[in-house]
Parts: C-alpha cells; structure tokens; sequence
C-alpha cells in the first residue's frame, strides 16, 4: 500500500469513526497499520475493559473472535464490529461447551477455570476466567486441590508449576506459539549472548524452561521498557515488534523468527476496518443467557483484582 492510499484510509477510518461514535480497539498482534489508527491497543481483556468504560456506541475490534466475544460479554448494550469475521482462533476452537459438560461430568466437584482464549459457550460452563498473567493467582484463588484447566494445556503447565494444586489439562495449545522451538531459543542465546529472552506462557515448557521470564503480552511489553533492558529475544507473535520498537527507540528486539504468525490476527486490514465502520458488520452478538452466565466467569476473574 503506497503512502497516500493509506492516509486516504486513516483519513476515511477516522471520520466514520467519530460520525459512528465508534472506538477502535487492537490486540498486539495486529499488522502495524491496524495498531496505529487504534484508540486503544493491548491484550485481549485489557482491550475489552477499556471499551466497557468508554463512552462509544460502536466498539470496532481488530482481534480475533472470542475477543470480540468478551467485548460483547462487558457491554451488551453496545454493537461490537469485528471487521473480518474469519479471524478466529485455532485454540478457542479446540474445546465446545459441550466437550467441556462431559468433561465435568468426569470430574465432578472439581472446580473449572478456562482461559479468557475460549468461546462464550464455554466460559458460560466455566467457574473462572484467566489471562496469560493472572492465572497464577486466579488458580490459587479457589477452594480446591484439584482444578480443570481449559483450553490450553502449555498454560495450565506453566501454572501448575507455581501452584501446589492438581491442574488436569485439556489438550489444547496455540498453533503459533507451538512452533517456536527449544532450538531456537538456543540458536539466538548464541547469536545475542547480552540478550534477555521473554516468551509467553502459551509456549512449550521446554521453551519456557530456556527464557528468563514467561510473560503475557502486557508484561512483554513493560518489561521491554526496563531501563535494564537493552536488547531483547522475544518469543511471542511478531505483531508485538511494532509496538515495543514504537514505545523504546534504541533498544534491539529480536523475534524468535520471523514466521511466528498469526494468520488470523493478520485477517483484519484497514480496508476491512473502514468497510466495517460503513457497513455496521460483522457485528458480534452472544445471547443473553449464555452472555449472563459468561459474565459471571468474567466477572469472578475480575473481582480478584
């Protein structure tokens, strides 16, 4: 896209959005043009409570699907636009409500947290909702020794290794991050000995067991901008690299590898962004019963503070 299609864009996008009474929110790993014309860019929850406490009747999310979803979850009186309703993600899809009640039925009085990476559906069978950060302590929170951990069974190991409790995991994982390999971690240790190494507990253990911090997309980024921190191997999407080299100028991040992709973060383009804002679609929509119990997982996630 050459510079002035895009300006004619931001200019379009921007003006639609006030008309709209719109804000646009981006998750991390959005292409870099996407992350620039947003109100708001973060992680998936972050981005969601944001919109909640907005004053804006349209909330244009440029993520995936179950983050929209909670968008949608948080505040069910305003249109919630995913401007491709393609960008899915292969791990939300990897367990169904259904899957999850036979499940309990196997485990019964066990107590299940589901990661905030999950459809409504299953949230509303959920006790809990997580994130990457604060699993740790929402784990640690219930009432129980033993605990069903849902989808993702390279977080729920990642928590089980801090907490006493049994954490029975469901086998489900990120394609994306299942890629990077313990190989390659070494491999740039070599390359770039002064480095620090972050990846996100989403990873495989024995890639975590090589990094000095598993740290979600937030806690990448704060930890990008230590003023001990001069060059940094990063284990995550390679969307994040925008952000981090915009916020610390100076400093060297490395990505892992260059093909650690999202192919559905990477859905969402500003064309999508401004067809969306004139079309008022796709529009995310989750029926109030399941949207009431969902809120309840969420929201037990969220007294914790």
């Amino acid at each position: 896209m050459n510079a002035g299609s895009r300006s004619s864009l931001e200019a379009e996008i921007a003006r639609l959005k006030k008309a709209r009474n719109a804000v646009i929110l981006a998750h991390n790993y959005q292409r870099a043009e996407v992350q620039d014309i947003a109100d708001f860019t973060g992680d998936s929850l972050d981005l969601s409570q944001k919109a909640a406490a907005a004053t804006a009747e349209v909330i244009v999310f440029c993520g995936v699907h179950f983050m929209a979803e909670t968008a949608a979850i948080l505040s069910p009186d305003r249109a919630v636009l995913l401007p491709d309703a393609g960008a899915g993600c292969p791990m939300a899809d990897m367990i169904t409500a259904e899957q999850l009640r036979r499940k309990k039925q196997e485990l019964p009085g066990v107590p299940v947290v589901c990661y905030i990476n999950t459809p409504a559906e299953v949230k509303a069978e959920s006790d809990i909702c997580c994130t990457s950060a604060n699993g740790v302590k929402v784990v640690a929170s219930l009432d129980a020794d033993e605990v069903l951990f849902v989808p993702d069974q390279y977080l729920g190991h990642y928590i089980s290794t801090l907490t006493p409790k049994k954490l029975h995991l469901w086998p489900g994982y990120c394609p994306t991050h299942a890629r990077i390999l313990p190989e390659d971690i070494q491999k740039l240790r070599e390359q770039y000995p002064r480095a620090r190494v972050v990846v996100h507990p989403e990873c495989r253990p024995g890639v975590i067991a090589l990094a000095d911090e598993a740290l979600s997309t937030g806690g990448m980024l704060r930890y990008a901008a230590r003023e001990d921190v001069r060059e940094l191997i990063v284990g995550t999407e390679i969307g994040i690299l925008h952000r981090m080299r915009k916020e610390n100028p100076g400093k060297n991040f490395i990505p892992v590898s260059d093909k650690i992709t999202c192919p559905n973060m990477k859905k969402i383009t500003l064309e999508k962004v401004l067809w969306s804002l004139e079309e008022m679609s796709p529009r995310v929509i989750v029926p109030e019963p399941i949207r009431a119990r969902a809120k309840e997982a969420v929201d037990r996630m969220l007294a914790l503070g």
